[in-house]
């Protein structure tokens, strides 16, 4: 292979390979399939600081919801006064509408080096040995749509795989939605402890609520009914973009189809673990905060 993937495809190569050769005295026929696994794992840990960084992001972009509503609102008819000032929150709380693709963006190259590495019959100048392994008698380098009928174990573990798939994006859907209102908790925990330490409202001020149709506090202050309305507006791309990768997995090779299950499961996992995390610090009271 040449180009200028041919390097990587032909270091996961020889990594793909010397796992497959580690894992047979153990997994037998399954070698090749775990040697993915554990090249999968490899690249997540690689790349889990910008996993865990998006997790942080995607609950930012939550909190900040009813803010960037307000700005909206605000300067709708000043498109240049409503970008400035919203670059200007999103530096104050350190993130990006960007951030939640971060390990998207980061783990394409690695599916990609994947893809080819089970489409290329020769890598560096040699014969490609991997495309002789196979999972249960099927090719890690056969697709789904080349099988023999849908009775064929070929398409019986493709369906299969594509299932589990399906179930754990759907999980990972679920996830988020969880964590949107969660998110957004502290927010509006924040808004009542800051209108409690108000005191009580000058007449005037009351006055003034009544020509304006609500309290300063009350316009300054986000809704959380408002910031859970515009965090599903915000979130939708990560409640849809999972399922994207059942859509991959029915073209691509098995190899690259046993990647994304194997990428999904971890991305559940670190899901799991962060809202256990966030849970766990929220229950614990700050000391001198009693």
């Amino acid at each position: 292979m040449s180009g200028f993937l041919g390097v990587p495809v032909g270091a996961a190569y020889y990594l793909v390979f010397a796992l497959t050769h580690l894992l047979i005295p153990v997994a037998g026929g399954l070698a090749a399939a775990g040697a993915i696994v554990l090249f999968t794992a490899a690249v997540r840990l690689l790349i889990s600081p910008l996993s865990f960084r998006a997790l942080r992001g995607q609950a930012a972009m939550t909190r900040l919801a009813p803010q960037v509503k307000a700005l909206r609102t605000r300067y709708g008819r000043q498109p240049e006064r409503f970008n400035r000032e919203l670059t200007a929150l999103y530096k104050r709380e350190h993130t990006s509408p960007l951030a939640g693709f971060l390990p998207l963006l980061a783990q394409w190259p690695f599916l990609s080096v994947m893809y080819l590495l089970f489409r290329s019959a020769t890598v560096n100048g040699a014969q490609n040995q991997l495309l002789s392994d196979g999972l249960f008698g099927v090719p890690l380098g056969a697709h789904w749509l080349s099988g023999a009928g849908l009775l064929s174990v070929h398409d019986a573990l493709f369906l299969v795989i594509l299932a589990i798939l399906a179930a754990l994006c759907w999980l990972s859907a679920r996830l988020a939605k969880r964590a949107a209102p969660a998110a957004a908790a502290p927010a509006a925990g924040t808004s009542a402890k800051r209108r409690e330490g108000q005191g009580p409202v000058h007449p005037a001020r009351v006055g003034q609520s009544r020509r304006t149709g609500g309290t300063p506090a009350a316009r300054t202050s986000p809704d959380p009914a408002e910031a859970l309305a515009s965090s599903k507006a915000a979130g939708f791309f990560t409640l849809v973009l999972p399922y994207v990768t059942v859509v991959i997995g029915a073209f691509a090779p098995l190899a690259a189809a046993i990647y994304l299950l194997t990428t999904v499961a971890w991305t559940l996992a670190e899901r799991r673990l962060y809202l256990y995390r966030t849970a766990h610090t929220a229950s614990v009271p700050v000391p001198g905060t009693q």
